[in-house]
């Protein structure tokens, strides 16, 4: 990047020797390095990722075709539930923060995150979180069978499994805490000198704003559950109707912290599509102000529309019209951020690698689970298709298409910075086009599905709806597939080394501090912070 005018102590690569970094186990128990917490965090997250997404094969192998083949209801509704608990607090945000870990210091120029030792033990938490919440379906009565949103009173109603799971969330969540109090000061006190807060790459900004929205509402969830768990235990009537608590009550304290937690899941991927864009496009990003501002009114307009959620709960008709236009108001920060992509591809000297195909089909698919959202916040529509596969095709149109492609892109992008060996581009290109497939042949037809009645959370259904079923359960193998074969083609190939050394700069439009590193980054990077000089125009998204 030519605005780096002072870089003693960067030119040289310590990635050999690794720079005094410890060897064996105790490099990954004592990790203080971002690098290597990042690499822990991905690692970790994509096991996660498996985990729930066997889960998500079993369901829809039942789905296959109607009558019971192989769960009974109660099981499926246990791996409804644990489905999506590992899948949100096991998988999407943890690799986020992998991701933060990994970036967020080389992208500011800092030597490492603010709080190293916080680091290590805010990764170190989610072990035995994770383990908790996969030992539920050893319990007796199984695991927690109340869906990922844990209502009131079937949580009242559940064996001990379901306060293993709330003590599992805990930890989940002050992890999250940790990790995101390490973020804000990263970013706000280790910045390399000359690099003002509107000259950081957007990822950088994307992950400030959502880690402030973490510190907001994880302990919203834990109060709720911990309520929940003092029902159980304690005498307490928070949502017990008998003791003239109200069941609902859960429904407004989940949901404000669950629509802020949708954000908080897709904000990280909007940041990395900020980078990856402009690199294969060739251009600056298109209104980097203009995003900016849009991230920060997704966020606070996310505290404000919780209540969409609840339509059918008996809300007056007052309510029902102000969450629904506060809903479509989200609408308007969210198009910004979808015209500034298309704006800098716009007659840009575009390439279409991996990592931009990603990018690419993130604004396809996540726009269409955007318009969906769109359909589900008015009141009158959403009475109907509530609680249908509707709503379920439409928020894995905007979770797997949207933070997991981001991801996937941000993997391809920044891969060979991390390993040092570039990717295998048709390898890269048979997991894009495979996943971009079997994911729209999974989740579209779920769409009539749902607008023709089908609830979720059954194990069975009636005749009519088997044909879409029969297509999602193919498409939902495949998809799965799609991901065995990411790990096995791309992944371990770049972790064990094999495959072409990648340059320092391995893409032409890339512009940024990570790039000022060798390939792969050395153990310690910024020892001396590099100076950005006065002139310095903003750092590309």
């Amino acid at each position: 990047m030519s605005a780096v005018i002072d870089h003693p102590g960067l030119g040289h690569d310590h990635a050999h020797d690794d720079h005094g970094a410890p060897h064996g186990w105790r490099r990954w128990l004592y990790a203080t390095n971002h690098k290597d917490i990042g690499t822990m965090y991905l690692l970790f997250a994509f096991t996660m990722f498996i985990v729930g997404g066997i889960l998500a094969l079993i369901i829809r192998a039942e789905l296959f075709e109607p009558g019971l083949q192989f769960v009974n209801p109660q099981m499926f509704n246990q791996l409804t539930t644990m489905h999506g608990l590992i899948m949100v607090f096991g998988a999407i945000m943890p690799a986020f923060v992998g991701f933060a870990n990994w970036m967020i210091p080389m992208q500011i120029g800092a030597p490492d995150m603010a709080f190293a030792r916080l680091n290590n033990l805010s990764f170190w938490m989610l072990i035995p979180a994770a383990l908790m919440i996969v030992s539920t379906f050893f319990m007796p009565g199984g695991a927690p069978a109340a869906g990922w949103t844990l209502y009131a009173p079937l949580t009242l109603q559940m064996g001990p499994s379901m306060d293993v799971a709330i003590f599992a969330l805990h930890i989940l969540g002050a992890s999250s805490i940790m990790g995101s109090i390490n973020i804000i000061v990263t970013v706000l006190n280790m910045r390399a000198p000359g690099m003002t807060l509107m000259k950081m790459p957007l990822f950088c900004w994307t992950w400030l704003i959502t880690a402030y929205l973490l510190i907001a509402v994880m302990p919203v969830l834990a109060g709720a559950i911990t309520m929940t768990l003092t029902d159980r235990h304690f005498g307490t009537s928070f949502f017990n109707p008998a003791g003239g608590g109200d069941p609902v009550m859960y429904q407004h304290i989940f949901w404000f912290f669950g629509h802020p937690e949708v954000y908080i899941m897709i904000l990280p991927a909007f940041g990395i599509i900020s980078a990856i864009i402009p690199a294969f496009a060739r251009k600056k990003l298109f209104g980097y102000t203009s995003m900016v501002y849009a991230t920060a009114s997704i966020a606070i307009l996310s505290f404000i529309v919780w209540a969409h959620h609840m339509f059918t709960q008996g809300m007056p008709v007052t309510g029902q019209l102000f969450f629904m236009y506060a809903t479509m108001l989200i609408a308007v920060p969210t198009g910004v951020k979808i015209f500034n992509w298309i704006a800098t591809m716009w007659r840009g000297s575009m390439t279409f690698e991996t990592p931009m195909l990603f990018a690419v089909g993130f604004i396809f698919v996540f726009t269409m689970g955007g318009f969906t959202g769109l359909i589900l916040a008015m009141a009158p529509v959403d009475i109907q298709l509530h609680d249908t596969y509707y709503v379920v095709a439409h928020f894995h149109y905007v979770l797997v298409a949207g933070s997991l492609y981001a991801m996937f892109g941000g993997f391809y992008y920044w891969g060979p910075k991390w390993t040092g060996v570039m990717y295998n581009e048709t390898r890269g290109k048979i997991h894009f086009w495979g996943s971009l497939i079997f994911f729209n042949v999974t989740f579209f037809p779920m769409h009539f599905l749902g607008l023709a009645g089908m609830p979720r959370r059954y194990a069975d259904y009636p005749m009519q709806f088997t044909d879409f079923n029969m297509i999602a359960s193919i498409g939902a193998f495949g998809f799965g597939l799609m991901q065995v074969y990411f790990f096995f083609a791309v992944v371990l190939p770049m972790m064990r080394g094999k495959g072409a050394p990648a340059p320092q700069q391995p893409w032409d439009g890339a512009e940024g501090l990570e790039w000022e590193v060798p390939s792969p980054a050395p153990f310690h990077t910024f020892e001396t912070p590099p100076r950005l000089n006065a002139a310095a125009t903003k750092v590309i998204g």
